[in-house]
């Protein structure tokens, strides 16, 4: 089977929000998912999750358009610019121009600035990341993010947050955001101008805010198939 696309994941907890996004794109193209599960007794490392995805592409003979949200774009972008031979096309969600910035990142901060307990936090999160402020829709978000932030791959900590300096990919690549998310704002997606080449594109959508992709799927669905159509008949 000739796979047209990868999904990254590397928050299993999180898997079921990206469902609805991969269902809408697997209709136009054929697209396979690779998950990254961390051990909680192993160590926290972007390099084992590299050498795990280099081992996995290198067995295919053609370039792939590789997808990924967050912390998973974040490998996305790295692999892209040590591989770019293997990748059609890098398409980032909710990774803005500094991107190692996830929500990890922003709960820490909050868990550091405020005299509140890990549970309150969350609970503000939850309502920053989706809007949901009180009952069982809230109580499950914070189960999800809490489930998240043991299991995710991430190198955000209480203690300290990863950094890694802006630039770009030598393939095409496309950002897509929400103009309403308060953990990738808008400065940050603009960001991404100096960068951008000219087969490049910047999609942000009006609502959604850092899950996005996850309240319209078939928005960012039919961004991302027009991207990857547009890539493929310029080859043609």
């Amino acid at each position: 089977m000739l796979i047209n696309a990868l999904w990254l994941n590397v928050s299993p907890s999180l898997n079921q929000l990206d469902v609805p996004l991969v269902n809408c794109l697997a209709k136009n193209f054929t697209i396979a998912q690779w998950q990254y599960i961390q051990e909680l007794d192993e160590p926290n490392s972007l390099c084992v999750a590299m050498g795990l995805l280099e081992k996995y592409l290198e067995k295919l003979a053609y370039p792939v358009h590789l997808v990924g949200h967050g912390a998973s774009g974040l490998l996305a972008l790295l692999y892209a610019r040590r591989h770019p031979e293997k990748v059609r096309s890098l398409t980032l969600l909710s990774v803005g121009v500094y991107p190692a910035v996830d929500w990890q990142a922003h709960y820490y901060f909050k868990l550091q600035l405020l005299p509140c307990s890990r549970y309150n936090v969350l609970k503000m999160m939850v309502q920053s990341l989706f809007n949901y402020h009180s009952g069982h829709l809230s109580r499950k978000f914070v189960r999800l993010l809490d489930q998240d932030l043991q299991t995710a791959l991430s190198s955000h900590n209480l203690y300290q947050q990863f950094k890694i300096f802006p630039g770009g990919v030598n393939v095409p690549m496309l950002i897509c955001g929400s103009k309403n998310d308060v953990v990738i704002d808008v400065n940050s997606y603009q960001g991404w101008q100096t960068w951008l080449k000219p087969s490049d594109r910047l999609s942000l959508f009006p609502h959604g805010r850092y899950f996005f992709h996850y309240f319209y799927p078939e928005a960012v669905s039919d961004a991302i198939v027009d991207y990857w159509t547009s890539l493929n008949l310029q080859v043609a």
